[in-house]
């Protein structure tokens, strides 16, 4: 295992600005603790009640149209497109803009 030289407190900064990450999404950040996984839940019960509803109708359908139903439901094609998370910016971006605001004051 290679031994990495030692930073310079310059390196860590420019890495901290690259790596660190901000929620810029105008939400209290604490709020995005439940936020987030209150929507992948609510998606995931979406997802499953209409697998549920579509598999409930299949009796009224062909054998291929079961076929393809089952299918889609098997690999999750309902949840193509569905919620994501909006990433966290750059923690250097955002100083970058927050000073620009500042200097135009």
């Amino acid at each position: 295992m290679p031994i990495n030289p030692p930073k310079t407190p310059q390196q860590k900064k420019s890495l901290s600005y690259a790596k660190d990450r901000r929620n810029t999404y105008r939400e209290n950040d604490k709020g995005s603790r439940k936020a987030i996984p209150a929507r992948k839940a609510e998606e995931n019960r979406k997802v499953r009640r209409k697998a549920k509803h579509i598999l409930e109708s299949t009796e009224r359908v062909d054998e291929e149209a079961t076929d393809l139903i089952e299918s889609s439901l098997r690999h999750d094609v309902e949840r193509i497109g569905g919620w994501k998370k909006a990433a966290d910016e750059p923690l250097g971006e955002v100083l970058s803009r927050t000073m620009a605001r500042k200097r135009k004051t």
